[in-house]
């Protein structure tokens, strides 16, 4: 029998509890497990029942019981203490407020809003709006955010079905379902007009009526998250549908997606700061090309909106791009969205979602008119490039990766030049890291700040070994208890009986070496490298004396059938009789799995193919639980490995043949374990401790722990692009008469550099035979043109030179103007001491300068000599 209508009945609290909703509607409690102890105390069997969500747990409390705990004077106080300390975090000034201030004092440019967009994002497993790393980065940089005090907003789209949960079948193939999300029952409230009406936002679209969707704010900690969703009375089910799912439909349906959540998603930001009185954003961060459309919709704000300034398209790029930062986190063109320009022209013509923007200049920003590129695509990453005026990547190697990648953008100039610098990932350590290891160091008096927990890594070092690998027992015992718990429910799902079972009672050991693999499945990341010698793997996992065990779990994108073969690969070795209680595969994997996972094993492998990884950020939660990474040299790993922190896979970079090289990096990585690994583990003194195991434990709290946190990742941000970009767009916005000069100086430079040579280059000061400290005069003749001398900056670019002439590691000095002659010709000079030995080389050439620019590659355009 079908109910005719549903509707969610929210609970009423009696009023000594009124301080419980405020602690469920603000989603700190999701890492903050004081307050999450709160919750427990409400009712232990049904905050287990209900998935640790407190709003289900509301919801299923009897009021019996609420009736109780209202005149409970014990858990009142400690209600009443994490309500306190709920308000303090949210008022109390932190790392961005205390800065900010002295910031501004010496005149920096700290902004007072930052909005900070995404398609996914993980903040909790109670509110499933993220499919993978790309989410858990974002949930983390908004935690991160709110710990620092920094002023960021976030903005994404609700989807009413998320991501989809994954099961099996009984012969191992990925099954997917996609549960109805009631927004009425998530953690999450709808944004209203004073009048009490919900708020929306409307976008044009071709040849229809408008879509309209509603905002949804979730508090992470003093961080506000706009979601977007457009289930809303009166529109046509085709917009109904634009937020049924993450990263599903058809290319036109992603296009809506991507439209609603920039173009819908600036709106939204505007509706949110008249409502609230929240300063308005002076930087957009787009995280990944999915939000590029926002740059539109902030150009339309500023040219065709009657209640806007009135610009022309050409000032309000550039007051676009000064206060706009991308992110691209893809190290293949695969992962790129790029749709059919006949379908972006559709939507951004006449009646389209930005009214008053020109298509064909619309059409241009995601152009691939560059070599190699398809004329016959739009390209939501050369939009993301073309529209900020930083961008990054999320490792140093991803950032090289990524130069490379997009060169074509900047083809005069090398591929180090190009503007991508890189800022890697981190993690927000009170999400991910466990009870049982912050425990360890607060014994030794360590307290735990989001403000700045260095310290709190460095505590770790007076731990007695006994305590510290005590506590590693028991995170790797609470990782074996719910491995068997999810093992026997997917078990269960496929078809099995109970009494097929009993060996799930003893599968996996929590004395037995622990390895972790947990991620994504796409071709690249490589989830059944171990398997190519099946037989090797199988010697390992059965080792009479250092047996090895692994816990597994990944999700295939549904529509990525080879992903799903490589899973039910996986899952038929692990279904073997003779190792299933060795080898594990856990479907599902979500943050409610990761947060055991991580801390429960010993050893987190990754085994990409290099370097299409491009961060990778799970190895760093298991590093800040005392995990030790073995993994390929790719992303994050590649930068901060030292050899005493875990151990690296060598690559077989070079190796053309894929089977030749999975098989070379997949007997190397067999014989780490047996040779290294597990030796180490099982190298036990007197008291049963492995000493040289808990050493390279500690090494790795100490020295990775620092540099892998969400919070120094967002002081990155803030201070190499959020403050620049502040700055330059305060420059340009004031009145707009900065941006309107940048501008017209960019068209007149455009115009111009036809007219831009170097004409012949003089040296002297070296003779034939240069030593060490011969100072090197160099004398460039160039010619302008119309340009100025101002309008441009001429380089001397120096440093040691290849066999091929190539110069490596080049340095840049900046010549003078030392003489003018008719016909806008100039001699410009200046000269360099010989530092070093070796094979020297130089060349001279000519940039476009202006104050404003983000670097000298910014147009596009230099002059070397003939």
């Amino acid at each position: 029998m079908r109910a005719i209508r549903r509707f969610t009945v929210r609970p009423v609290l009696p009023e000594p509890l009124a301080p419980l909703g405020e602690l469920v509607d603000n989603l700190r409690w999701s890492w903050h497990p004081e307050t999450q102890d709160v919750f427990a105390a409400v009712d232990p069997d049904l905050w287990a029942a209900t998935g640790h969500d407190p709003v289900r747990l509301l919801g299923a409390v009897s009021r019996a019981r609420l009736d109780e705990l209202a005149g409970d004077e014990a858990f009142l106080a400690r209600l009443g203490a994490s309500h306190a300390d709920l308000a303090s975090y949210l008022g109390g000034e932190r790392w961005y407020q205390r800065a900010a201030a002295t910031g501004a004092a010496a005149g920096e440019a700290w902004p007072a809003s930052i909005a900070y967009f995404s398609p996914e994002f993980g903040i909790t497993a109670v509110l499933p709006q993220y499919s993978g790393g790309l989410g858990i980065l974002a949930g983390d940089h908004l935690k991160a955010a709110s710990d620092l005090g920094a002023p960021i907003i976030g903005v994404g789209l609700l989807y009413r079905h998320g991501y989809f949960k994954q099961s099996l079948s009984r012969e191992g193939w990925q099954q997917e379902t996609y549960p109805l999300l009631d927004p009425d029952e998530l953690p999450i409230s709808l944004l209203r007009e004073p009048s009490g009406e919900r708020a929306t936002i409307s976008i044009a679209m071709p040849g229809g009526p408008d879509l309209v969707a509603r905002i949804w704010v979730a508090s992470v900690g003093r961080v506000p998250l706009l979601m977007l969703d457009t289930d809303v009375e009166g529109n046509p089910q085709a917009y109904v549908d634009v937020t049924d799912r993450l990263y599903g439909g058809t290319t036109e349906h992603r296009l809506r997606q991507e439209l609603l959540l920039g173009v819908g998603g600036v709106k939204a930001l505007r509706v949110y700061c008249r409502i609230t009185g929240h300063p308005a954003p002076e930087v957009f961060h787009t995280n990944e090309g999915h939000a590029g459309f926002l740059g539109l919709e902030r150009v339309r704000e500023l040219t065709a909106d009657p209640t806007g300034p009135g610009l022309d398209l050409d000032t309000a790029l550039e007051v676009g791009r000064a206060s706009t930062v991308f992110t691209t986190h893809t190290p293949v063109p695969a992962g790129i969205d790029r749709f059919p320009r006949t379908l972006v022209e559709q939507y951004f013509g006449e009646g389209g979602a930005v009214p008053g923007v020109p298509v064909e200049r619309v059409l241009a920003l995601g152009a691939e008119d560059y070599e190699g590129g398809d004329p016959g695509v739009f390209n939501m990453a050369v939009m993301g490039f073309r529209l900020a005026q930083r961008a990054n990547g999320v490792s140093l190697l991803h950032g090289e990766v990524s130069r490379g990648m997009f060169n074509g953008l900047w083809p005069a100039f090398d591929e180090a030049e190009v503007p991508i610098t890189s800022i890697t990932n981190g993690v927000h350590a009170p999400t991910w890291v466990a009870r049982d290891v912050f425990d360890l160091a607060a014994g030794q008096g360590a307290a735990k700040d989001g403000d700045d927990v260095d310290a709190f890594w460095q505590a770790v070092d007076a731990v007695p070994a006994s305590e510290v690998w005590a506590a590693k027992r028991r995170m790797r015992e609470a990782l074996v208890l719910e491995a068997r718990t999810r093992l026997r429910r997917s078990w269960a799902r496929r078809g099995a009986a109970e009494a097929e079972l009993g060996w799930v009672d003893d599968a996996l050991d929590p004395d037995v070496l622990t390895i972790g693999f947990a991620r994504r499945v796409p071709s690249y990341k490589r989830l059944t490298l171990m398997l190519r010698d099946p037989e090797r793997l199988r010697a390992l996992l059965l080792h009479p004396d250092r047996p090895v065990q692994l816990v597994i779990a990944g999700k295939s994108h549904p529509a990525d059938d080879g992903g799903k073969r490589l899973i039910q690969e996986l899952v038929r070795f692990a279904d073997a009789a003779d190792v299933r209680h060795r080898i594990v595969f856990l479907p599902n994997y979500d943050i409610a799995m990761a947060q055991p996972l991580y801390p429960g094993c010993d050893v987190w492998l990754n085994n990409p193919l290099r370097p299409y990884e491009a961060c990778g950020t799970s190895g760093m939660k298991a590093a800040l639980n005392g995990g030790l990474n073995l993994s390929i040299l790719d992303g994050w790993w590649d930068e901060w490995f030292d050899g005493e922190n875990g151990w690296a896979i060598p690559s077989a970079d070079g190796v053309e043949d894929p089977d030749r090289r999975d098989d070379l990096e997949a007997t190397a990585l067999y014989d780490l374990i047996e040779t290294q690994v597990a030796p180490r583990f099982y190298d036990v003194d007197a008291d049963g401790v492995p000493t040289r195991w808990v050493e390279m434990l500690r090494h790795t709290l100490k020295s990775l722990g620092p540099k892998v946190l969400a919070t120094r990742m967002v002081r990155d941000y803030v201070r190499r692009l959020y403050m620049p970009a502040t700055e330059v767009a305060r420059a340009l916005n004031a009145d707009y008469a900065g941006a309107v000069s940048l501008a017209q100086w960019k068209g007149r430079v455009r115009t111009g550099w036809g007219g831009v040579r170097v004409e012949h280059v003089e040296s002297s000061g070296v003779g034939d035979a240069p030593e060490v400290g011969a100072v090197l005069s160099v004398r460039a003749f160039v010619a302008l043109g119309s340009l100025a001398p101002d309008d441009v900056s001429v380089q001397l670019v120096h440093g040691r030179a290849g066999a091929d002439d190539s110069l490596r590691q080049p340095v840049v000095t900046t010549l003078s103007v030392s003489e003018t002659y008719e016909g806008g010709r100039f001699c410009f000079a200046g000269s360099v001491t010989l530092d070093a030995a070796g094979p020297f080389g130089y060349t001279v050439r000519v940039v476009p300068h202006h104050d404003l620019l983000a670097s000298d590659a910014e147009l596009g355009v230099v002059a070397y000599p003939a």
